[in-house]
Formats: C-alpha cells, structure tokens, sequence
C-alpha cells in the first residue's frame, strides 16, 4: 500500500485528500452505483471533475463559507460528491436520515440554520417544500433526480446537473475564489456535523472536524491494513457517522473503492455481484441474513439439509481456531475444507461475503451465536465500539484477538478510563469539537481534559485489555433484591432465535423481569406458510396459538442460559407479551438508527407493563400508529400474558 502523509504534514482536509487521489490514483476506480441493472464507474480523476463542478455551481448559487448545506436522500455517488463539494466552498455538510418524517426533518433544518437542501428525489423534496413555512433561513434547493419535478415551481428548485453545467461554464470565472476557499480549509475547519439519534431527547448536532475525520481514518486504515484496492458497499444511512467514516473519510484515505447499490431491494443482489472485501452492518442487518438462510434451510431436502447441519456442526468446532490460525488437527481441518467445498463456499457466495478481508459490526450488541456463526464460516467478522462523538472509534478487535464477548482493545490514540459507578470514558484524536448550539450538553460529555462520557456501563479486563460493555448506564440498574439488572444483555440473546425481530425487558426496581416481544414476520411468515397456517395481518399471526408456544419456548431457553450467568441470573424473565405492532421509527418507538427508546415505549405502553406486573391473563389496548404517508391511526388488540419457567438459580439469589 502507498505509503500514507502522517498528521499534519500530509492533506489538511477531506478536499486537499480527494486533490492527492485524484494525482497518485487517477485511473483507479472511486465510486460505482448501480442504476437500471448496470454499474457505472468513475475514476478518481473523474470524481474530482464532479465534485470541482458542484462546488463551483454552488458558489455560483451563493453558498457562501460557514452555511450548512443539508444533505438528504439515499446512498449514490453524486450525494457523497455533494458533500466534499460542501466543503470545498468552506461550508459545512449536515446530512440527513433520508426516512425521516417531515417533522423530524425540520428540527434538524431549523436547528442548523440550513440555507440551502441537497435532496435525492422527489419524496425528499415534498417534505422539505411540507415545513419550509418553519425554515426562515432556508433558501434554495438542489434536487438529483428529476422524475416527478417538471411542473414543480423552480424559483427555488435547481436540478444537481445543471448547476454541474453552470459551475462548468464558469470555471475560469470562479475556479481562483474556490482554491482560495479551499486554502482556507485547515485540521481545525469543521468537515461534517452529523445529529445524534435521540435515543432520549432531540437529536444533536456533533461538530466533527478535518483533523477528527482524518486522524480516525488513518488509525483505523492502518489498524485494519486497509488498502487501495478494497471495495466497500455503501448501504447505511449517509447520516450515520459509521456510513460517513467508511465511505467517506477512510475511502478518502486508502483511495479505495465506494459502492452503491441501486435500491434497498437490490442491495443483497448488489452486494453478492460487488463482493466486498471490506463489509460493516449492524448487528440487524446480519440477524436477518441469518433468519434468511434458516429458512431456506427449512424448505430444503432431507439430505441437504442434513448436510448443512453436519458440516455446520465441524464449523462451529473449528471454524474460529482455522481464521484465527490456531492450531487445528488435519482430519478437523480435512472435514472442514469438505464443509468449504459443498456448504460454506456457496453460502457465502449467496451471502455476498466470498471475498471479505475485514468485517464489523457495531451500534449494539450482536447475539454471540450470531457473531460465531459467520465467524465459523471463516468470515473475519470483528466488533468495535464507538460512537458519534469518536468519530466512530474508541475500541476495536484486532485480528486473533476476536471475541463475542468484548469490543476488542483501544484503537490507535485512543485512551479508556472507567468511572466508579462503571461508566465508560474515553479521549482520542477523534473526539468531537462541540455540540452545536448546545454548549451544557458538550460540558456534560466532554470535560476540560478532553475526557468524553460514553453513557455505557462496562469494565476492562485485567489480563487481556478488551472492554466489555454491559449496558447503557442510564438502563443498568438494580432489581428490588439488589440484583443487577442489565436488559440489553437479555434481550441480544431473544434476538438470536430467528423468530424473534426485537425485543424489550422491563425489571429495574421491581422483583422480576417481564418483557415485550415483536415477532419476525419473514420468518414466522415462512412457518406459518410451510404449515398452512392462514393469516391476514401481522397482529393475527403474532396472537397465533403456535407462536406464542413457540416464543414461550425461545423465552425459557433464554431464561436457563441466563440462570447461568452469577452476575445477571436476576434477569430471567417471568412474564412476556408477544406486542401486536412492529415496534416503528415512525412511532418514536425506535431511532432511525433503530436503537429502543425504551422511556418513550415504557410511556405509551405502560397498561400493558401494568398488566404484565398485576399478573393479568390478558390486557386489552389501543395504540396510535403513523402510516407511511403520515396520516395518524389506532390499532385496537387484546394481549395474551404469557408466564414462562424460570430457573432456580435466579430465584436463589434473589433469596439470598
């Protein structure tokens, strides 16, 4: 790999990167997008002439340095362009949930004065054009994609590729008040502000800076030995700052390659045809692959489903030794190579995961089985930790080192302290510079030292270095016999069973746990289809005789592995309710990073949690929903309460 500038002797900002690729790599490829089944590919030389072109329409357009230009549709080339382009004209780029709510979207508008809205396609037009009444800063906005726009009034509106024309039309006019503005661009200029999910609040705006970005990226390249010649997918939400570092600042690093798939729909497609070779996605996204090849396997023949059980078996006893270059016996190695040739090979081809160097996966917890299971399939699957204000990374698992049960060690630069009530802190070179407008909140998390509050409770191992983290500190707490009480742990391990889509565990300060359950309509779907079970709705088939005997059993098995835990045996859960909703974003139920908020639930469904505690057989509830187009509804439903069997265990040590 060509050997990397160090700190501040090398480019000063994402733009000066993208100028040095555009030199050393000008015929490799920068980015992909899929569009009408076909890939279409720029150079880095190419790229460069976009985003020179946007930047200069821009200026043209009256972007002036300091606005925030906000940024919003899904993952294509032209709104990663969009946002160097931003600061090259020394603006600051604020990018979007693209399935954000009107609503939503003008909080964010308002909150950073955005003058001007980058927008993908027509949805994302009509919601800003719904709250522009409430935007007084707002002034203009560039759309990409036209279809749907024509007869749209323009006054405001400029389509992306004529402003592309105009700031290439004007070049020579323009070209010398650009590169001024990029001189101006330091390791101190803001490179992006990215907002907070909100788990429990109104989102804030993370300021994160050229040296925040720049810095992370080279440690993590170099940590990972990222090259030139990876290709990623970029997929997650660009408002993410996991989507941001990948396919943005790292990308801008290495100079490798960034992809996009032409739709959501198409993405697994996209994914096995780009095989990347350096993949991350959050622990949801594997749960549902892993829910996927269950089922097939289901619908299998006798003997290939035999086969996968058994080569499946030899995998999960020497799979992880065989990636982690443990010693391992030539027969075990002889039947798993067998494994390779009829099992493991083709799944990951199907899977898209054929040419993984590096995998990761964070934003929550991953069930342990889930994680061994690709690990056992000789996929180098790896977790990290991190967070907005990091810049995504405090800790990360080096190769060799890989375990379910941590986050790995401190990344390169970064320092880790714990608190004495267990709290987590850190301070790095990717610490944030401030939330914006919000000057007590940036003095509740980072302290004049530099160290950052995390908000997770964990601790560090002695002998091996690697972090564990239980929990969100707000939600560990203790049960009435002074147990620990410690949810997340809980409801990771329901998530595992293919069933299960998410689940919720209420018990702080009360004598037993209980719990909310959403069913996997994909996957119970399947069983109800291959059984011949009719069903009209989700609410239908959730209340099923069957199923509830099904989660009742996924719940117990859960119960008895968690007795074994000396710490969280406290945890088991007693009573359940399988919900007769999808838990939604559109609810305010989950962020759009799909993170529970658990107060905003504990609130709107706290007759149901009553019932769970008063030891009622049912409860019966109406609970408001958001249609997709933004109309308001009710859905009326009657809960069965569902006991499960606890353990000894846990009933000792809440006796002692």
């Amino acid at each position: 790999m060509t050997e990397r500038p160090k700190g501040a002797d090398g480019p000063q900002s994402v733009p000066a990167l993208l100028h040095r690729n555009a030199n050393e790599f000008a015929n490799a490829p920068a980015y992909r997008e899929k569009e009408y089944g076909i890939w279409q590919s720029w150079t880095w030389a190419e790229t460069r002439d976009e985003i020179e072109a946007l930047a200069l329409g821009m200026l043209d357009l009256g972007v002036a340095e300091g606005d925030f230009v906000a940024i919003i549709g899904r993952n294509r080339p032209y709104l990663y362009w969009s946002m160097v382009a931003v600061e090259m004209c020394g603006a600051v780029p604020v990018p979007l949930y693209q399935d954000a709510v009107a609503e939503e979207m003008a909080y964010v508008l308002g909150h950073c004065g955005a003058r001007f809205v980058i927008a993908g396609d027509q949805e994302q037009v009509d919601k800003v054009i719904e709250v522009q009444a409430e935007l007084p800063n707002f002034e203009q906005m560039i759309y990409l994609d036209p279809r749907g726009l024509r007869k749209y009034d323009h006054s405001r509106l400029h389509q992306y590729s004529h402003i592309q024309d105009v700031g290439r039309a004007k070049r020579d006019e323009l070209l010398g008040q650009l590169d001024a503005r990029q001189a101006r661009l330091d390791y101190d200029s803001t490179c992006v502000m990215l907002y907070t999910s909100g788990t429990t609040g109104k989102p804030k705006g993370v300021v994160l800076s050229n040296s925040n970005v720049i810095e992370t990226s080279k440690s993590s390249s170099e940590f990972d030995d990222l090259r030139q010649s990876d290709d990623i997918l970029a997929y997650l939400p660009m408002a993410w700052v996991g989507d941001f570092i990948f396919s943005v600042g790292q990308a801008m690093w290495t100079g490798f390659c960034t992809n996009c798939p032409e739709s959501a729909d198409t993405m697994h497609v996209d994914l096995r045809e780009i095989g990347p070779t350096y993949y991350f996605a959050p622990p949801r996204v594997f749960e549902t692959q892993l829910t996927n090849v269950m089922i097939r396997m289901e619908d299998a023949g006798r003997f290939k489903k035999w086969l996968f059980d058994v080569c499946m078996a030899q995998a999960r006893k020497v799979g992880s030794a065989i990636l982690d270059g443990q010693p391992v016996s030539q027969w075990d190695r002889f039947k798993y190579n067998l494994g390779e040739l009829f099992i493991f090979g083709p799944l990951k081809n199907t899977l898209g995961f054929s040419r993984v160097r590096v995998g990761y996966t964070a934003g929550e917890a991953i069930g342990p089985e889930i994680f061994d299971f690709y690990r056992s399939l000789g996929i180098n699957l790896k977790q990290l930790y991190g967070q907005t204000e990091a810049t995504v990374f405090i800790t990360a698992q080096p190769d060799g080192e890989v375990r379910s049960d941590t986050v790995g060690v401190c990344c390169p630069g970064v320092e880790l302290k714990i608190a004495e009530n267990g709290e987590v802190f850190y301070r790095s070179p990717g610490v944030f510079v401030e939330y914006y407008k919000n000057a007590e909140s940036t003095a509740d998390t980072k302290d004049a030292e530099g160290w950052v509050a995390t908000g997770d409770a964990g601790f560090v191992e002695e002998d091996t270095g690697h972090l564990r983290i239980i929990d969100r500190a707000k939600d560990v707490g203790q049960m009435a016999s002074g147990a620990l009480f410690a949810p997340k742990y809980v409801e990771n391990k329901l998530k595992f069973f293919p069933n299960i889509l998410e689940a919720v565990v209420f018990g702080n300060g009360r004598d037993e746990c209980t719990a909310f359950i959403n069913i996997d309509l994909a996957a119970v779907g399947n069983w109800a289809e291959r059984n011949n079970i009719g069903y009209a709705s989700y609410q239908e088939l959730a209340r099923h005789p069957q199923v509830m005997d099904t989660i009742q059993a996924h719940v117990e098995e859960v119960n008895a592995s968690v007795a074994q835990d000396e710490m969280l045996s406290g945890c088991q859960v007693y009573r359940f309710v399988v919900l007769h909703k999808e838990l939604d974003a559109d609810d305010g139920e989950l962020t759009r990073t799909r993170k529970v908020r658990r107060r905003i639930i504990e609130e709107k469904y706290a007759d149901i949690i009553a019932a769970l505690y008063d030891r009622s057989s049912s409860v019966s509830t109406v609970t408001e929903v958001t249609y997709e187009d933004g109309r308001k509804g009710s859905i009326s439903a009657t809960l069965e309460v569902r006991s499960a069997a606890v353990r000894a265990a846990a009933q000792k040590m809440a006796a002692e």
